[in-house]
């Protein structure tokens, strides 16, 4: 077994699931950008609780207070277990022969997360080479140590500047980016590791994930995981799974692809349930056509499309106090997709559109999946898309009205389909060959179901008109003909606050270069640059063929 305690830095990457990237790399000695002193590195690592191996177990400890013993030395252990008044930890490397353990003692072997294990210790006995003690006097908990010297064996002393100096020793030096390669200040690396470790504790509780195709689980893996194990358990939906899970063990559950009954199992069940959809920046591709996500959202409060119930994002926006440079970074990230043309499955191109109906108004309306979820939880009592269409065309009679069919509609795999003679009767065009982001960027106006389109309307400053009642209707953005919950939104946020919570708090971005769980920043970068891999090709091209028989079937058209 190799001594992490010896060979590795007290910062370290999380050894995700299908990551390329494994550890930190540094371009020299430096300082931490942005930070006055090492002080407030040191705060940040304590606040984030990262370093060591955070990831770790979780394992069941004492309650109240307890003697903490991590060393190698037998005879150290021997001494703190003969004299030890109260319950005690033993944490060990690898399973100790020889000891003889009343019921005092919790023996924990293995990796382990150092800020759980030392969260109620009085005391920790270990060696002055293992960075428990560096964790341990960040968390202000008294040290013993054996006899042998060590990296951490200035920490043994009554000097007060020795963490401080350890570590200048340790993390001040140039790091560099592990998504850009550039060099960085220790402060960024260590707001990567506090996400991370945000990220994982977050995924903890959930012990199986139902209802995930094979396609999408290699890259949904990282994003749901709750680290210690070696990958997210992806279960078939079947019940004599879900039972044998222990009684309280939360699940991951993509519902539409669950039967019914499962789903009624899982809700009777009195688990906690997390709903994992799409995330509003999903990929370059369809998942129609077995794309696999780049960003989920994963929810266990209920799902941000269903206005009959709350929704962690709905909370977010209902009682989060938003931090000004958390706004500063929504307004930048809305600034970097609008540039880049990026929207919910397309790169978008940079030529502006010509404005067909010369001085007119022109509004975009915007196609849906009919049998969507989001549609048939929130599209209220619009009967499909024609009758959208029909209902923009009511509100707008002198507009020039663009309509654009949904992709997975158009690729022949979804229900949703306007023939075009029909659409024509309230549209003046009909669009399919256009990426929705350079369509937004002509029109003045955009009416929809629940359609993501307006809320990426919204982020270019556009009238947006909403028939059902989607995320983002209700708090004053938006003109609502939908019946929007007022009881739950009948207060105003920002545009700043909206992009805020619906883009930096509430997804999860996987960067498909590192496999690291990403800022959405960094994925918007790698699909405007077309680093965004493809995977399944082959059965990508099975869906493409599949959908274009029922297009041919249908008579679905798919060009304007």
């Amino acid at each position: 077994m190799t001594d992490l305690r010896v060979t590795e830095p007290l910062l370290r990457i999380p050894p995700f699931p299908g990551a390329r990237v494994k550890a930190f790399t540094s371009t020299g000695p430096g300082l931490a950008s942005g930070l006055s002193s090492v002080t407030e590195i040191l705060k940040l690592m304590r606040n984030a609780r990262i370093g060591g191996t955070f990831w770790g177990a979780q394992p069941e400890l004492p309650q109240g207070d307890y003697l903490l013993v991590r060393t190698r030395d037998t005879q150290m252990r021997a001494e703190a277990l003969g004299q030890a008044a109260g319950p005690v930890v033993i944490w060990a490397q690898e399973e100790q022969r020889g000891d003889t353990l009343d019921d005092s003692v919790t023996l924990v072997v293995g990796a382990a997360d150092p800020w759980h294990m030392l969260s109620r210790a009085r005391m920790v006995w270990t060696d002055a080479d293992d960075e428990t003690a560096f964790i341990a006097a960040l968390m202000h908990v008294p040290l013993g140590f054996s006899r042998a010297a060590g990296r951490f064996t200035a920490l043994g002393r009554s000097d007060p500047q020795a963490l401080e100096q350890i570590a200048t020793r340790e993390l001040a030096r140039a790091w560099a980016d592990p998504f850009t390669g550039a060099a960085t200040g220790v402060d960024r690396i260590i707001l990567y590791c506090a996400e991370w470790r945000r990220l994982i504790d977050t995924n903890r509780p959930v012990m199986a994930a139902f209802g995930f195709g094979h396609w999408k689980q290699g890259t949904v893996d990282a994003l749901l995981w709750g680290g210690n194990s070696a990958h997210t358990p992806f279960l078939a939906p079947r019940r004599e799974q879900l039972d044998a899970l222990p009684a309280d063990a939360a699940v991951a559950l993509w519902k539409a692809r669950v039967p019914e009954s499962f789903l009624a199992a899982c809700e009777q069940s009195g688990r906690p349930l997390y709903e994992v959809e799409d995330g509003f920046i999903r990929s370059v591709g369809l998942g129609a056509d077995c794309v696999p996500p780049l960003s989920i959202v994963v929810d266990p409060v209920g799902v941000h499309y269903d206005p009959a119930r709350p929704s962690e994002l709905e909370n977010l926006l209902i009682d989060r106090n938003f931090a000004p440079d958390l706004l500063v970074r929504a307004r930048q990230l809305c600034t970097l997709i609008i540039e880049s043309g990026i929207s919910k499955y397309e790169a978008g191109g940079v030529a502006p559109l010509p404005r067909p109906g010369g001085a007119r108004r022109h509004i975009l309306v915007t196609g849906q999946v009919e049998d969507d979820r989001s549609v048939m939880a929130g599209g209220g009592d619009v009967q499909g898309n024609f009758d959208l269409l029909a209902r923009a065309r009511a509100v707008e009679p002198d507009a020039f009205i663009l309509y654009k069919p949904h992709p997975d509609v158009l690729s022949g795999h979804r229900k949703g389909h306007v023939a075009h003679s029909d659409a024509l009767r309230h549209a003046d065009a009909v669009v399919t060959d256009q990426p929705i982001s350079t369509l937004l960027d002509m029109v003045d106006g955009v009416h929809v179901l629940t359609s993501l389109a307006g809320f990426e309307g919204l982020l270019r400053g556009k009238d947006v008109t909403t028939h059902g009642v989607p995320f983002y209707a209700g708090w004053g953005l938006t003109t609502d003909l939908g019946e929007v919950p007022e009881r739950r939104r009948g207060h105003k946020r920002t545009l700043d606050e909206l992009v805020a919570a619906t883009l930096l708090l509430y997804p999860r971005y996987l960067d498909p270069i590192t496999g690291l769980p990403c800022p959405p920043e960094v994925l918007i970068k790698r699909l405007k640059s077309g680093g965004a891999r493809r995977k399944n090709t082959i059965l990508v091209s099975l869906r493409r063929a599949q959908g274009k028989m029922r297009r041919w079937l249908s008579g679905v058209k798919t060009a304007s």
